[in-house]
Parts: C-alpha cells; sequence; structure tokens
C-alpha cells in the first residue's frame, strides 16, 4: 500500500471520527419523565447562559417539592430565537416553573424546562403544551 493511500485512509478517519464523536456526545431527553409535569415556586438562584444547554437553578421553599431544582432549557442559540436573552432570568427572581421531572431524582432533583411565569407575569415557554407528542426542547421547523 501507498504512503499516499494510507495518507488519505488517516486523514478520512480522522474527519469522520471529528463528526461523529459531538454527535455520539449529546444525550436524548429519556432521562426525563415526559408524562409527568411539576410546577415548582420559588426564587432563582442562578440562570446558566451556557452551551450546550442553558440551566435555571430554582429553590422551591416549601411543599414536597421543597430543595433546589436544576432545570435544563434548550441551547441559547435556540433560546435567543424564541426571544430569550441572557437577561431573562435573574437570580432573586421569584418565578413559578413547569418543568417535566427527572425519572431519578436520587441524586439530584431536576427537570426538563416547559415553562417560567417571571415576577411581572411574562411567560416564557409553552405552559399549554398542546402538542405532548414532542418535547418542548425541539426546535419547531
Amino acid at each position: 500500500m501507498s504512503s499516499k493511500r494510507i495518507l488519505a485512509m488517516a486523514l478520512w478517519t480522522t474527519c469522520t471520527a471529528g463528526v461523529a464523536i459531538p454527535v455520539l456526545a449529546h444525550h436524548s431527553f429519556a432521562m426525563f419523565d415526559q408524562g409527568k409535569e411539576v410546577t415548582l415556586v420559588g426564587t432563582v438562584k442562578e440562570f446558566q447562559w451556557t452551551n450546550p444547554h442553558a440551566f435555571i437553578h430554582v429553590e422551591v421553599a416549601q411543599g414536597p417539592e421543597a430543595g433546589v431544582w436544576d432545570i435544563e432549557l434548550n441551547s441559547p442559540n435556540n433560546l435567543k430565537r424564541q426571544g430569550w436573552k441572557p437577561s431573562s432570568v435573574k437570580p432573586g427572581d421569584k418565578v413559578t416553573l413547569l418543568a417535566n421531572p427527572l425519572r431519578d431524582m436520587s441524586q439530584h432533583k431536576g427537570g426538563l424546562f416547559i415553562a417560567v411565569t417571571l415576577p411581572d407575569g411574562t411567560v416564557l415557554g409553552d405552559q399549554t403544551r398542546a402538542d405532548r407528542s414532542r418535547p418542548i426542547n425541539v426546535p419547531t421547523p
């Protein structure tokens, strides 16, 4: 086998792996129970506008849902297209958040974002969620 052919095969393998590995790294949403919804009334501890997914960390003070919840949102790029800004949610905001809970909350409380009602009454996300056949984190075409 010629050295040019070996070099071409090595280059092809490297390029193929470079494309395939990021695809494999992205997780599914199977860890969330999209058949259940929880309503969380609490205070935002932190809003992370980060890739690959933004997060709202909210502290719920009372009731069976008490504790800190880590709520996963869409990517900042998709959120921006939906009208969000990095300043849309701020630490200290009193919010009502709707989410699909994690299936296993033995390590921490968390969920998949559906909607949040901000202190001024603004609703971000889809509170009606009419199409329950699709997860909220999938951008609409």
